[in-house]
């Protein structure tokens, strides 16, 4: 029997996937905008976000949740953080009992601090419930350039049959059942995405984008493993890879985000030219609380919250950076 694989949010990302689930399974994209979704299934292209992409030609799209969800053997949530409990709550009635539920979304919940699977766990208790997560840009892959994902799932013999539905001969999936690790590892790097962002608006060169990189792996490697997650994980695909390319590549929306802040423009005025969310401007302030509950020092994702809530501009955020007290690079482990 083939497998049926629904995928909610027809932005870039959960578009691209979807697009690659339909190699394999047959695959149904909802979303809100009846012209995305007549665009898919007359046009096979996303034409708002992906115009000149051409998509997998039979993937189908529709906007109604229960035709799409009503039938689904595994179910990929690609909605941002700040929707992601509401429309996972819309969609719960439709949802078959024991459907693995996979998130896209690198972000945490406002309020809850709730890493993406943990609000599935929430609405959906008894799913299975993971990501799929890495240094992944939807335009490279829908056009063919290779790339590699994780599918983090705490059941094995569950992640691996998601792992057939999503890899192709350009796409390789890995498994890993570190979830805390691998949700942490792409939700954090895009606050330091954003700070990477506001050191090129800056006009600063590759040594202070290293730099950002670098100190933002570590500071995001001690977050991530006081909250439970792998230290090897963040050495890995949903860690250093992922920070890697949303800090340097032109399509990432968190360093877009950071290099119009560090051109001298507003929150709200960046917000408002963007088509799509740039997770990390919401997730700092979440990454900020979690560092002090936990002891944590993160200089990088403070600094980024400063400009973002408006209490500083970027050019004063790195001057805190270089004003810091000097300390060794690595301590010595206790």
């Amino acid at each position: 029997m083939e497998m049926r694989v629904c995928v909610l949010g027809g932005g870039s990302w959960g578009t691209t996937v979807a697009s690659l689930a339909a190699h394999n399974a047959a695959t149904t994209l909802w979303c809100r905008d009846e012209q995305v979704s007549a665009d898919i299934n007359e046009r096979h292209v996303n034409g708002r976000y992906l115009e000149g992409y051409e998509l997998h030609r039979s993937l189908t799209s529709t906007t109604d949740l229960e035709r799409a969800l009503s039938t689904a053997d595994v179910v990929v949530v690609a909605i941002p953080s700040h929707s992601y409990r509401e429309t996972l709550t819309a969609a719960a009635p439709f949802i078959r009992p024991w459907v693995p539920i996979v998130s896209l979304t690198k972000g945490l919940e406002h309020g809850t601090r709730q890493r993406m699977s943990e609000v599935t766990n929430d609405v959906l208790p008894g799913h299975p419930a993971g990501a799929l997560t890495g240094p992944n840009l939807a335009k490279e892959i829908l056009a063919g350039d290779a790339a590699a994902s994780v599918i983090a799932m705490a059941d094995d013999v569950v992640a691996e049959a998601l792992q057939a539905v999503f890899s192709t001969s350009s796409f390789r999936v890995y498994r890993n059942d570190d979830v805390i690790g691998c949700e942490l590892g792409g939700a954090l790097k895009n606050v330091i995405a954003v700070a990477s962002g506001m050191a090129d608006g800056l006009g600063t060169g590759d040594n202070t984008r290293a730099a950002v990189i670098t100190r933002g792996l570590a500071e995001l490697t001690r977050l991530g493993v006081a909250m439970g997650g792998r230290p090897e994980t963040f050495a890995g695909l949903t860690g250093m890879g992922d920070l890697v390319a949303t800090c340097i590549s032109p399509q990432s929306r968190n360093r877009h985000f950071g290099e119009q802040l560090g051109k001298g423009r507003t929150v709200d005025e960046v917000a408002a030219s963007m088509s799509q969310v740039a997770e990390g401007v919401k997730s700092a302030p979440v990454v900020v609380e979690l560092a002090a509950e936990h002891g944590v020092e993160v200089p990088i994702a403070t600094e980024v919250l400063g400009v973002v809530s408006g209490e500083i501009t970027a050019a004063d955020a790195f001057r805190g950076l270089l004003g810091r007290s000097i300390s060794r690079e690595v301590e010595a482990p206790e």
